[in-house]
């Protein structure tokens, strides 16, 4: 059963947003609706009620409202997740966004960090029993991180020189160091897990981003005749995530590892050469310490084996 937590740009209700509505609701659909013809149980998640309900109502599908701006929220969807269904074969961690201001939500955090990377942290904390003793895979869109720079613990909530586009890839690059310690320990426990980039996708996604960068994309790639060269369309951008999902962890693709294509890489040239220790499982939020929202994580009392089946 793959809850499927899909990309999110918080967007003001106004003309855009409609205009983008119906192109959203394929994209969304697009992702889950392959697993679904193929007998899977598909719980959607999103954060616009009318969206989700309007995905899950096309597929026939139960469907989750919970907006990732909102920890409390996060806490929610977890427990009622695990209410209703105690097993979890894949974790589809796909939410993402990014904005041209910075901003700090109600829980304390710089927005695109508590939205990209610490809300499916938590989320996949509060969900870890119930994949580890699923044997499930967890899987996480994340993106290219060549242009990220370093991932600065000493200022996770982006205060000093902000720039959206660096700032997005600084999350993602947590997205996939989350992933691959993750792995690294857990998977002995049973749990599996994958990152992967989708490429640049034709969808709303980044429609409200002031980086000049990526407004140029967009505008290359929707008002002109090079959009096919430059972007890729939904399905072509949900391929991975559903290859992954439903492949065999050994067998169609390695444990921990970073996918692009289908085939593993290293994010970026400069990553691959510094191969950082991923520190991603406790300093995020203050989890290393241990917190009411995120309990501290550590191999033997997180990931107990589970029996052979």
């Amino acid at each position: 059963m793959p809850p499927a937590n899909h990309e999110r740009g918080e967007r003001d209700e106004r003309v855009e947003d409609r205009r983008h509505h119906r192109r959203e609701r394929r994209d969304r659909g697009c992702r889950s609706a392959p697993l679904h013809g193929d007998g899977h149980t598909v719980v959607v998640v999103g954060r616009s009620p009318d969206k989700t309900r309007a995905v899950a109502a096309e597929l026939g599908v139960e469907s989750h409202v919970a907006d990732f701006t909102r920890l409390d929220d996060v806490e929610r969807l977890a427990g009622d997740l695990l209410a209703a269904h105690d097993r979890i074969d894949v974790l589809a961690n796909n939410a993402g966004g990014v904005w041209g201001r910075r901003t700090v939500t109600a829980d304390g955090f710089e927005k695109m960090f508590q939205v990209n990377h610490l809300a499916p942290f938590l989320l996949t904390n509060l969900l870890l029993d119930t994949l580890v003793a699923s044997r499930a895979s967890v899987l996480q869109t994340s993106s290219t991180v060549r242009f990220a720079g370093t991932l600065d613990l000493d200022d996770l909530g982006h205060e000093h020189g902000y720039e959206p586009a660096r700032v997005y890839g600084v999350t993602k690059l947590a997205n996939i160091l989350f992933t691959t310690e993750l792995h690294r320990r857990c998977h002995a426990a049973g749990l599996s897990t994958a990152s992967f980039y989708p490429g640049n996708v034709l969808t709303s996604f980044a429609s409200d981003t002031t980086n000049p960068a990526m407004r140029a994309v967009r505008f290359l790639g929707t008002r002109t005749p090079f959009g096919r060269l430059l972007l890729s369309t939904p399905e072509q951008g949900a391929d991975q995530i559903v290859w992954l999902a439903e492949g065999t962890p050994g067998k169609d693709w390695q444990s921990g590892a970073y996918y692009y294509k289908r085939r593993a890489a290293a994010p970026s040239p400069a990553s691959g050469r510094r191969r950082p220790r991923p520190p991603v499982l406790g300093p995020f939020g203050g989890a290393a310490r241990g917190s009411p929202r995120t309990p501290p994580l550590t191999g033997t009392e997180a990931c107990p084996r589970q029996p052979d089946r």
